[in-house]
């Protein structure tokens, strides 16, 4: 198997149980992209890349496909078995998919691709996917037009070092890619509300490199997000809030 960026595997391994809480989910709009878009529906068959805590699993198995989240990391898969029974969680990577050639109707990556996004990845895929099969690409982005979203994007940024990230849009390098269609796009406005300590602080160090740094720095963070909350006023003193996503849901199909 490919080994894993640092900060995916001890950041993912560290906070798989502060990831499964905090992150947001999907916005409604997705279950008829997944149909419309990918196809899915029962009777076909689904994989999630990259499937982490089975936060979009979920959604997957709601189109009634049969789905297979692969995971490399063995506590966000732990998280995902008791979230996502209905799927089949496995140990793999982007890399080396234990899924047989041309078996899957669709490859969904979510919060993902970023971390994997090479050539050798997209061939892997395209390995499992059957002719015509689609690739779907998912993220949820922050939206920094927001003041105290942009401060505490950057936080993050002070600590991120060589993580990749779908804000560097270097996955995008990957496309057009020999053997798939052009890649298309859509987007969706989200809001996840909630209690402020886990849309927006646990959110936060939920990310992988702040997961994965020591103690004394991550109570850094910790102090200076909780500072962010406490300056905006749409925020301090609010038992629940608002932290404005936007969905970015690519696809392209296998040819050939």
């Amino acid at each position: 198997m490919t080994d894993l960026h640092p900060a995916a595997a001890e950041g993912f391994a560290a906070g798989a149980p502060i990831y499964a809480r905090s992150r947001p989910a999907y916005p409604v709009e997705i279950d008829a992209w997944l149909r419309d878009a990918l196809g899915l529906a029962p009777g076909k068959t689904a994989l999630d890349l990259g499937a982490g805590t089975g936060k979009f699993t979920a959604r997957l198995v709601a189109t009634g496909a049969r789905v297979t989240a692969v995971e490399p990391v063995e506590a966000m898969r732990a998280e995902l078995r008791s979230a996502v029974p209905q799927a089949a969680a496995v140990e793999g990577s982007a890399e080396a998919i234990p899924l047989p050639n041309e078996s899957q109707d669709a490859v969904v990556c979510a919060q993902a691709f970023h971390w994997f996004a090479t050539a050798s990845a997209l061939a892997e895929i395209r390995r499992v996917l059957k002719p015509g099969g689609a690739l779907g690409l998912v993220w949820n982005v922050r939206d920094l037009s927001v003041g105290w979203v942009a401060a505490l994007d950057a936080i993050m940024r002070r600590h991120e070092g060589d993580a990749p990230r779908h804000e560097s849009r270097a996955w995008r390098d990957l496309f057009p890619a020999p053997g798939f269609t052009a890649l298309l796009e859509q987007r969706f406005a989200y809001l996840h509300e909630g209690p402020p300590e886990q849309v927006i602080v646990d959110r936060l160090m939920s990310v992988s490199f702040i997961a994965a740094l020591g103690d004394a720095e991550r109570a850094q963070v910790l102090d200076e997000a909780r500072r962010v909350v406490a300056a905006a006023p749409e925020l301090a003193g609010r038992d629940r809030v608002a932290f404005p996503y936007q969905t970015i849901a690519c696809w392209c199909r296998r040819v050939g």
